[in-house]
Protein backbone atom coordinates (compact mmCIF):
# COMPACT_ATOMS: atom_id res chain seq x y z
CA UNK A 1 0.00 0.00 0.00
CA UNK A 2 1.26 3.24 -1.14
CA UNK A 3 0.93 6.79 0.55
CA UNK A 4 -1.78 7.54 -2.28
CA UNK A 5 -3.52 4.79 -1.22
CA UNK A 6 -3.59 5.80 2.05
CA UNK A 7 -4.55 8.99 1.56
CA UNK A 8 -7.50 8.01 -0.27
CA UNK A 9 -8.27 5.55 2.83
CA UNK A 10 -8.40 8.70 4.94
CA UNK A 11 -10.56 10.43 2.25
CA UNK A 12 -13.21 7.44 2.14
CA UNK A 13 -13.40 7.36 6.01
CA UNK A 14 -14.05 11.07 6.34
CA UNK A 15 -16.82 11.14 4.13
CA UNK A 16 -20.31 10.89 5.73
CA UNK A 17 -21.81 8.74 3.03
CA UNK A 18 -20.20 5.42 1.40
CA UNK A 19 -20.05 5.25 -2.26
CA UNK A 20 -22.07 2.93 -3.87
CA UNK A 21 -20.40 -0.25 -3.43
CA UNK A 22 -18.62 0.28 -0.50
CA UNK A 23 -19.26 -1.08 2.86
CA UNK A 24 -19.90 0.80 6.02
CA UNK A 25 -22.87 2.20 8.63
CA UNK A 26 -20.69 5.27 8.83
CA UNK A 27 -19.73 4.36 12.28
CA UNK A 28 -23.15 5.77 13.88
CA UNK A 29 -24.11 1.84 15.48
CA UNK A 30 -20.54 2.50 17.26
CA UNK A 31 -20.81 5.55 18.68
CA UNK A 32 -24.36 5.32 20.02
CA UNK A 33 -23.15 1.61 21.35
CA UNK A 34 -20.00 3.68 22.94
CA UNK A 35 -22.02 6.28 25.07
CA UNK A 36 -24.62 3.73 26.30
CA UNK A 37 -22.05 1.52 27.66
CA UNK A 38 -20.41 4.49 29.14
CA UNK A 39 -23.67 5.75 30.96
CA UNK A 40 -23.90 2.73 32.44
CA UNK A 41 -20.38 2.42 33.50
CA UNK A 42 -20.70 6.14 35.21
CA UNK A 43 -23.99 4.61 36.75
CA UNK A 44 -21.82 2.00 38.41
CA UNK A 45 -19.43 4.40 39.97
CA UNK A 46 -22.25 6.74 40.92
CA UNK A 47 -24.02 4.12 43.02
CA UNK A 48 -20.92 3.09 44.16
CA UNK A 49 -19.37 0.54 42.19
CA UNK A 50 -16.19 2.23 41.50
CA UNK A 51 -14.06 -0.41 40.41
CA UNK A 52 -16.93 -2.15 38.50
CA UNK A 53 -17.53 0.78 36.82
CA UNK A 54 -13.72 2.02 36.15
CA UNK A 55 -13.34 -1.70 34.91
CA UNK A 56 -16.02 -1.61 32.23
CA UNK A 57 -14.80 1.97 31.14
CA UNK A 58 -11.53 0.51 30.28
CA UNK A 59 -12.76 -2.70 28.69
CA UNK A 60 -14.81 -0.16 26.34
CA UNK A 61 -12.11 1.30 25.19
CA UNK A 62 -10.07 -1.15 24.51
CA UNK A 63 -12.65 -2.83 22.43
CA UNK A 64 -13.07 0.36 20.53
CA UNK A 65 -9.78 0.76 20.05
CA UNK A 66 -9.22 -2.39 18.62
CA UNK A 67 -12.47 -1.99 16.73
CA UNK A 68 -11.37 1.34 15.07
CA UNK A 69 -8.05 -0.44 14.32
CA UNK A 70 -9.47 -3.35 12.57
CA UNK A 71 -8.30 -6.05 14.39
Amino acid sequence: MSAEDDFGLWERELRQTPEPGEGGTGGGGMITAAAVVTSGCMLLITLGQAPLGTAGLILCSLILVLWRFGF
